[in-house]
């Protein structure tokens, strides 16, 4: 299998948080730098993508993996089609900011369940029905798939999951990939990671 990128998804305005979700704390650090610390072990290179705009912030000791201009305001999609272009012969493992319970116990259990015959490997939600495409790993054959839908002005990663022969795989426990999206949301968090030994 090809070598394995991390890219950590930096979290961006979000118009329902009100603030980058890469830059809140669940563990005493931006959550950016955590999951950073949380992929390393397990890829080969590891990047924190982000927008032009949110590089200015994030130390220098981290590797910044920039959207590329042609493919602004698309979503996360750019941060796939911007490592591809850089890292044409990676395979990339993405990870968003908004997943406050993932663990590296998760991680692996994707890694584990890549194989020669899929295309991409992704967390399924059985409570939404949904896919999860900012918790999952893309390999290099899906990627010039990913570009023709880009060209077609098809930006949405979950109907590109739907597209191409993509193993779903369900967690262990429900919260690991709960998703966090509004402030209210952020503060029931840490409520519950009080006491949690951590």
């Amino acid at each position: 299998m090809q070598k394995l990128f991390g890219l950590v998804v930096c979290g961006g305005q979000s118009s329902r948080m009100g603030t980058d979700k890469g830059l809140l704390e669940y563990y005493n650090m931006p959550q950016r730098y955590y999951l950073y610390k949380m992929v390393e072990p397990i890829c080969n290179q590891v990047f924190l993508s982000c927008n032009p705009n949110q590089a200015f912030g994030i130390d220098s000791s981290y590797n910044l993996l920039i959207d590329e201009p042609d493919y602004a305001n698309i979503g996360p999609m750019a941060t796939l089609l911007s490592a591809y272009l850089k890292y044409p012969d990676a395979a990339f493992l993405v990870i968003g900011c908004d997943y406050p319970f993932i663990d590296a116990k998760a991680l692996n259990k994707l890694m584990e369940s890549r194989s020669d015959d899929t295309e991409a490997v992704c967390y399924f939600n059985p409570e939404t029905n949904f896919e999860e495409p900012l918790l999952a790993i893309y390999e290099n054959s899906c990627m010039p798939k990913m570009l023709k839908n880009f060209e077609g002005g098809n930006f949405s990663l979950r109907h590109f999951l739907k597209s191409v022969n993509t193993k779903k795989i369900l967690p262990e426990k429900i919260e690991s990939i709960l998703s966090v999206d509004t402030n209210l949301q952020f503060k029931e968090v840490l409520q519950k990671l009080k006491g949690k030994d951590i």
